[in-house]
């Protein structure tokens, strides 16, 4: 199920939200507050095994022995060796779920290139999220650890944290220490709920109304491949995938952040305007910061982060990376991608660190517009033999033509939705100045968000091209 179809905006989502605040514990906060929490866990459950029925067992799996693990270190706080040999457990045990189930075949399929080996490949298709919820799990087994928050004892809990609907298949990655508090004694009222609705439309038209028509442009501009392509038509065709998984990635973040609001939460903001960015760095501080936030506390900062000298800083960022572009995954252009983005920042942070500040803030928003669009490349490529292809076109490399009459069809029909995407990409929507009036105010939002929603559930009926890209990771 995803949020972007018609039996979750129409079924699914009401009825939840009904069984969620229909007072039948109004006597008891504290009760209410658990049948709440049972009530988005079982909702969680059941919205994960629609589409995934049999991998729902893995995830109960994963949630029963983690909450045990969380205790189980918290038993141990006298017994420094038997704490460390029961979270070292833990995360090898999660990981290798992890790595079974998304990098198997990956590795398998490595080991057959050497001479005389021919391996069965495995071939396990991917649980749905499981990259999301497992590093949400490790973030809560290692806090535990280092006694930054308190073992969860009430399973629902736990389990509502790791099934949470909402951000479950694509995040935001939410670390236990940012949503411990909020298990019990959030707050709801009306205007927080109606802040939610309207965040969540919003991702709803980012996606529905832009990635999607742009996806299906990105699509049919590379239906016959990449090598006859003209530079014209191959960077329309990177401007669109670029366009295309912020608006749906950002897209669905703002969902999940809308939908967690209507519950009560408050998810941590995981898109700002990463296409205003000055800077690769400035870049990845706005981009995807849950997945960011993550490899910096669990694993940069561990290794040493920067405070062990240069050599040391390169090598832990070269190790982040790659690990950062493996995560997202199991092939050899996410890794290059990974690559491709440590290389960058190393130069920025060392031998350019004296020379970028000085030039001016257009032509850095250029270079690095241009820097993130090529990475996009690889990581939107089958191969990296494929990107290159793409990319040979992109520069002339492979001797097609600059331009052909193709390109301007393509750019008849993509180049209005590629203009309004740019404002709302670069935050023109947010200068747009507001009425001060207050009601005034609220019947223009009504009227906005209305039509917005009116118009994506159109778009959902009459079409059919409608992926979430970052299900796959």
């Amino acid at each position: 199920m995803v949020f972007s179809s018609a039996v979750f905006l129409f079924a699914f989502l009401p009825a939840v939200l009904l069984l969620y605040f229909l007072p039948l514990c109004f006597w008891n906060r504290r009760l209410e507050e658990h049948r709440r929490n049972l009530v988005l866990c079982g909702a969680s459950l059941i919205f994960y095994a629609w589409g995934e029925p049999v991998y729902i067992i893995l995830m109960l799996l994963s949630i029963g022995f983690n909450f045990n693990v969380g205790l189980d270190i918290e038993r141990s706080s006298d017994h420094p060796k038997a704490r460390k040999r029961i979270v070292t457990a833990a995360v090898i045990f999660d990981l290798l779920l992890l790595g079974f189930f998304k990098y198997s075949n990956f590795i398998i399929g490595n080991i057959n290139h050497i001479p005389s080996v021919d391996i069965p490949l495995l071939n396990v298709s991917l649980p749905v999220g499981i990259s999301f919820y497992t590093f949400q799990i490790l973030s809560y087994v290692i806090d535990v650890y280092r006694g930054k928050v308190k073992a969860q004892r009430n399973i629902v809990s736990f389990a509502m944290y790791i099934a949470m609907f909402p951000q479950l298949i694509a995040g935001p990655i939410v670390q236990y220490a940012d949503i411990e508090k909020q298990l019990f004694g959030r707050k709801h009222t009306p205007e927080k709920f109606l802040d939610g609705v309207i965040v969540f439309i919003r991702g709803l038209g980012k996606k529905v109304i832009f990635a999607n028509t742009i996806g299906a442009m990105h699509t049919e501009i590379l239906a016959g491949g990449s090598e006859g392509l003209s530079a014209a038509s191959a960077w329309l065709a990177a401007v669109c995938y670029t366009m295309q998984i912020y608006f749906d990635f950002g897209g669905y973040s703002d969902m999940a952040i809308g939908l967690g609001r209507m519950f009560g939460f408050e998810f941590m903001q995981n898109f700002n305007f990463p296409y205003t960015a000055v800077s690769i760095k400035d870049f990845w501080k706005r981009w995807h910061i849950s997945l960011s936030g993550w490899f910096r506390d669990y694993v940069y900062i561990p290794l040493g982060g920067s405070r062990r000298g240069t050599a040391r800083t390169i090598l832990n960022l070269a190790i982040v990376w790659s690990l950062t572009g493996l995560w997202h995954g199991a092939a050899w252009n996410f890794v290059a991608w990974g690559a491709f983005y440590g290389l960058l920042l190393i130069l920025e942070k060392y031998p350019l660190a004296g020379i970028v500040p000085k030039i001016p803030v257009w032509i850095r928003h250029i270079t690095t517009m241009i820097i993130v669009t090529v990475g996009w490349v690889f990581f939107s490529s089958d191969s990296i033999g494929s990107a290159f292809d793409l990319l040979g076109s992109m520069f002339l490399v492979n001797g097609n033509a600059a331009a052909d009459p193709q390109c301007v069809y393509y750019f008849r029909n993509c180049g209005f939705p590629l203009m309004l995407m740019s404002l709302s990409g670069f935050g023109g929507y947010a200068r747009v100045p507001k009425p001060r009036n207050r009601y005034l105010a609220t019947a223009c939002s009504v009227c906005l968000y209305g039509a917005i929603m009116a118009l994506c559930v159109i778009c959902l009926v009459s079409d059919t091209y409608n992926p979430f890209l970052y299900f796959r990771f």
